[in-house]
């Protein structure tokens, strides 16, 4: 059986992913703001050098697959913090841990969104790739949650593919899920807001399959990236939405 890491494991999409790699057989290392196996925030880099440092000490022999689960929804402020958890967090400790996975020729799967289609490759989306972390805290002020959120899931996946040559000749692959609106606490926060709840109800009525996702859903695929029956998959982005984003750019894959 193998060794996984995970962030953003106590709750939503991350809990289902972790529950069920271990019903696989799995040992999975948890990082997580309270409950994990190494509690941090990974909103600073303070933070990340810890989930980093956390997840080598427990895992000295490598690393099968990270899943870099963590984030947070476009209701979150100030909107600086989306960007600092969502884009550089996964970022940083990804790179982190690679040498890890390295050594067992192990997997990624990240967390994108269909939402990473709806923004533009702009200078918000140019600055997180610069990985300028404090340029983009302060532009992202003068702009819209829609645009930190679906802003820091479009730079996450551009960096995915951007990196997943280079990750793929030392071994390593690299995937993405792309869920839509999905049964999660991040996903209720949104559905409070008094901003953007409504828009979000209207967003989940409309999805083609004819209900929201639920976390479990989400977990299935990303086991499957995981695993070795995807093992002739590099760098892949795999829309989980109920047929969202089909129906909104039919003329586009």
């Amino acid at each position: 059986m193998g060794i996984y890491a995970l962030t953003g494991g106590a709750t939503g999409i991350g809990a289902a992913i972790k529950t069920q790699l271990r019903a696989l057989g799995h040992e999975v290392i948890v990082v997580d703001l309270y409950e994990g196996d190494v509690c941090v925030d990974l909103a600073d880099a303070s933070g990340r050098q810890k989930a980093i440092d956390g997840i080598r000490a427990l895992a000295p022999a490598g690393l099968d697959g990270f899943i870099p689960c963590a984030g947070l929804g476009p209701s979150v402020r100030p909107l600086s913090l989306i960007s600092q958890v969502n884009y550089f967090a996964a970022v940083a400790v990804t790179e982190g841990v690679l040498d890890l996975l390295v050594r067992r020729k192990g997997s990624i799967v990240m967390i994108s969104s269909n939402s990473a289609v709806m923004t533009a490759h702009d200078d918000y989306v140019k600055l997180l790739l610069a990985d300028d972390e404090a340029a983009a805290g302060e532009m992202i002020t003068s702009k819209d949650a829609h645009t930190a959120y679906a802003g820091s899931k479009h730079a996450l996946s551009c960096w995915l593919r951007r990196n997943a040559p280079d990750y793929a000749r030392q071994g390593v692959r690299i995937n993405a899920v792309a869920p839509g609106i999905v049964n999660t606490p991040l996903s209720d926060k949104v559905l409070a807001d008094k901003d953007l709840g409504q828009v979000m109800r209207d967003f989940g009525d409309s999805v083609p399959l004819g209900a929201i996702g639920q976390p479990d859903q989400i977990a299935e695929v990303v086991c499957f990236l995981l695993s070795d029956k995807a093992s002739f998959m590099s760098g892949a982005i795999v829309f989980v939405d109920g047929g969202h984003d089909a129906m909104l750019r039919p003329d586009q894959f």
